[in-house]
């Protein structure tokens, strides 16, 4: 069924600091997952890695099929699932079991693999990252449809007269959806088949001045390939942290974050292109960065669908561990309490229903202390000296 208004969920990589016990890091991201389903979150998009220390999950699926049975309602999809490392037929295989065993909660994140060195572990040229995974893409798109037995043949795999073992438990599949940074390129992907879309680039400068003219790429590939695409189906990945004021929010993060920067983004990764040397003050600044109180963090999302000029579905937050585990914990159902509920319309009812009850108070309250009154006399029974202190504000407290 789906939600009112936005969505909210997490990018999760994870980001995982050196020097702690990867054992218990790994188990803190299927808590994690628990946390947000027991607060009402969306979805839960779990990356693909392989090396560079840091992002320490090497298969989505695993902890998809964990966190399925220790949460009821989260969806929970891969973020994403490298594409040339896996041949198509396995990926729509597991992703099609997955969705069985899910009971449709199960989401595949596409892309063409984020870590060079991933690639380079598995000679893979990384200028064929990008074509393998429209290939791949496009063979699961043909495997999906249940149809005929799909035939292909390409220099880096091949399948005859395939077909899955399952047709999908969802109707028609499970949700798809492409990874975009900052190149036409994924948007180019889901827009060809359809998809949703995952709007990494959007954290990056200049990301949210980019979100118009991205979508509109989406679009015209959409209509290029006679196919639809939904905003409601496009997700924008930030950065996010709240507390209760704005000077708290950046006090938690800000050691936590030079760390990250430093640490794997600078000594590890060369800072990739796009990122900046110091991305919590510029993400601040830019607005791609939504550090605060939910007041503020609310302002961020209003900036950032008006940038996009037509909405966007979804919201997710790169899960990050800059702040404490306890203060992170707080952020996310600070976000719960008082941020979601502004984007989901679930105010509106409540809201208006005590606006109208103060605006008529009198005529509606007004008889009260009168029919209580007379709950007393009617049967003969004494009025207690206290009776107006009891039925003050239009509430029989007898």
């Amino acid at each position: 069924m789906a939600r009112r208004g936005l969505t909210f969920g997490i990018f999760l990589a994870p980001f995982h600091r050196l020097g702690e016990n990867p054992t218990l890091a790994i188990d803190r991201d299927v808590e994690l997952i628990q946390w947000l389903d027991y607060l009402g979150y969306d979805e839960a998009w779990i990356g693909e890695h392989h090396s560079a220390g840091w992002e320490i999950i090497a298969s989505p699926e695993l902890i998809i099929a964990a966190a399925a049975e220790k949460t009821k309602h989260i969806k929970l999809g891969s973020g994403v699932t490298s594409l040339p490392y896996h041949h198509p037929f396995m990926v729509a295989q597991r992703w099609v079991q997955l969705d069985h065993m899910t009971r449709g909660r199960a989401m595949l994140g596409c892309g063409p693999g984020a870590l060079t060195s991933d690639a380079y572990m598995l000679g893979i040229a990384p200028a064929t990252q990008r074509p393998r995974m429209l290939e791949s893409l496009d063979a699961i798109m043909q495997l999906l449809k249940m149809e005929d037995r799909v035939t292909i043949k390409t220099d880096w795999f091949e399948m005859n007269d395939a077909r899955l073992h399952l047709a999908p438990y969802s109707d028609p599949h499970f949700e798809i959806a492409v990874a975009s940074t900052i190149t036409p390129f994924g948007m180019i992907a889901a827009g060809t088949h359809g998809t949703g879309v995952l709007s990494i680039g959007a954290g990056l400068p200049g990301g949210p001045q980019a979100l118009a003219s991205q979508w509109k790429i989406a679009e015209a590939a959409a209509a290029k390939s006679g196919k639809t695409i939904s905003r409601k189906k496009w997700r924008v990945v930030v950065n996010a942290h709240i507390s209760e004021d704005d000077g708290q929010a950046l006090h938690e993060v800000r050691k936590g974050e030079r760390n990250e920067t430093i640490t794997y983004f600078e000594d590890t990764l060369g800072r990739p292109p796009g990122r900046s040397d110091d991305p919590l003050t510029d993400g601040v600044k830019m607005g791609t960065t939504l550090i605060g109180s939910p007041e503020t963090v609310a302002k961020g999302i209003k900036r950032l669908l008006e940038y996009s000029q037509g909405g966007f579905g979804g919201i997710l937050f790169r899960a990050h561990e800059w702040a404490t585990r306890e203060q992170t914990m707080r952020s996310y159902e600070l976000f719960a309490r008082y941020v979601m509920p502004v984007f989901q319309q679930s105010l509106d009812a409540p809201v208006g229903s005590a606006a109208w009850a103060g605006e008529n108070r009198k005529q509606i309250f007004g008889q009260t202390p009168d029919a209580v009154r007379r709950a007393f006399t009617d049967v003969g029974a004494p009025v207690p000296e206290d009776f107006k202190s009891r039925t003050l504000g239009g509430r029989d407290a007898t």
